[in-house]
């Protein structure tokens, strides 16, 4: 996410009321999680049950008689912003539209492409320009905050499963692979120095470029970077 300073900024708690109902009436929705997201969303206080695995692409998904139906990318702006000037989002979008329901989910606000420095923001906003026209079947969400994109994950991989089920027929002729047997994984590792310093700088955080990061620095990534 291209933050702002904490300084600046609220911290990724929406002022918001976050709705308690379940997403589509599921009771208990199985969410996959692949198993090299780091600091993935954990559905806390939501009838989910989270299962980690390695995902051929996306970050979760849910399935439907073991064949992966409907995943999500998710991003921070800086995540995206790297990616699409590196040309790898280009070609994890296009695997993204292989499959049946796919999104892009930005855990940030648009009007922040246009107060990037490092980038110019007509080249992010052209690039996702290219990249909905190429790909129209995937959309792209901003979803201001890490806490409102979690809500919409969960709730966008609900109605993919809602509608899966009653679109069988559908998959069927999609032929689509089966998942195999699902495995659970290990936690992703915390934060290394290297990506801290990273956020750091596109968070306005002055940081040394070599050497120990403060203790107030690695304070202030928790702070933005919620469980």
């Amino acid at each position: 996410m291209f933050w702002q300073s904490p300084r600046t900024r609220k911290q990724s708690r929406p002022d918001v009321r976050i709705p308690s109902a379940r997403a589509a009436g599921i009771v208990d929705l199985a969410v996959l999680v692949d198993s090299h997201e780091q600091y993935p969303y954990r559905f806390a206080g939501m009838p989910v049950t989270v299962t980690r695995r390695a995902l051929p692409c996306g970050d979760y998904g849910v399935t439907v008689e073991g064949r992966l139906v409907a995943v999500v990318e998710r991003k921070s702006l800086v995540d995206l912003v790297s990616s699409l000037t590196g040309g790898t989002l280009r070609y994890a979008l296009g695997e993204l539209a292989a499959l049946p329901r796919a999104v892009l989910v930005v855990e940030d606000r648009w009007s922040q492409v246009f107060k990037l420095e490092r980038v110019r923001p007509a080249v992010v906003a052209d690039g996702l320009a290219e990249l909905a026209v190429r790909w129209p079947n995937v959309a792209v969400v901003f979803c201001e905050t890490r806490p409102l994109a979690q809500e919409y994950v969960y709730r966008w991989l609900a109605a993919a499963h809602q509608w899966a089920e009653t679109e069988r027929d559908a998959l069927d002729r999609l032929n689509l692979p089966q998942l195999g047997e699902v495995a659970t994984a290990p936690a992703a590792p915390g934060p290394g120095a290297a990506e801290v310093r990273a956020w750091a700088r596109s968070a306005g955080i002055e940081v040394p470029d070599r050497g120990r990061l403060r203790p107030e620095v690695w304070q202030a990534w928790r702070d933005a970077h919620p469980n």
